[in-house]
């Protein structure tokens, strides 16, 4: 089998079930080596896998191994919370606090980007529940105006909230 990143002969083979499917890379000895694969804290496996580990591994690379201060290599940017760094993110793939997210967002939006369909959370509701979960507010906003309109005497604008009261309950009983 060839690299999946060069054509020379693969030999290191690494495979990932997601969601039941099988994913596989190969890898020659020197991909291997340049992308972390032998070096566990420096690699990820589903950045690679999701295509994203090139431009994942650019942003949050160390610019200098041999720099021991904190935050230096990633340009001084440091969590004020925890004082994480983009190294130390790189190294364990966990940031310290929540903070950091905020710390790091511009380095982590592309990361998330290429995982991910977008890099905003809307949370986990099906779509059938959140359009049941507007009907039910709408029809709550209009038996309140239609009260209104009762104690007013506004008995035409009264009809016609009714009405669309009425279209709102065809269409909750006729799913």
């Amino acid at each position: 089998m060839k690299c999946d990143y060069c054509d020379k002969k693969a030999t290191v083979f690494l495979t990932q079930l997601t969601d039941g499917k099988m994913k596989k890379v190969c890898l020659c000895e020197d991909c291997a080596n340049e992308r972390g694969v032998t070096d566990p804290t420096g690699f990820s496996l589903a950045d690679m896998l999701t295509g994203n580990f090139e431009k994942s591994a650019e942003s949050l690379s160390p610019t200098s191994k041999a720099s021991d201060q904190r935050g230096s290599s990633s340009g001084g940017k440091v969590c004020s919370e925890c004082g994480f760094s983009i190294d130390d993110f790189q190294k364990v793939r966990r940031f310290g606090c929540a903070n950091c997210y905020k710390t790091f967002e511009a380095e982590l939006t592309p990361l998330l980007r290429g995982m991910h369909k977008s890099s905003d959370h809307v949370g986990k509701v099906p779509e059938g529940l959140i359009e049941s979960h507007f009907r039910r507010q709408k029809m709550e906003e209009l038996n309140q105006k239609l009260a209104d309109a009762i104690a007013s005497e506004s008995y035409e604008e009264a009809a016609s909230l009714r009405d669309e009261l009425k279209a709102l309950e065809d269409t909750e009983v006729g799913k």
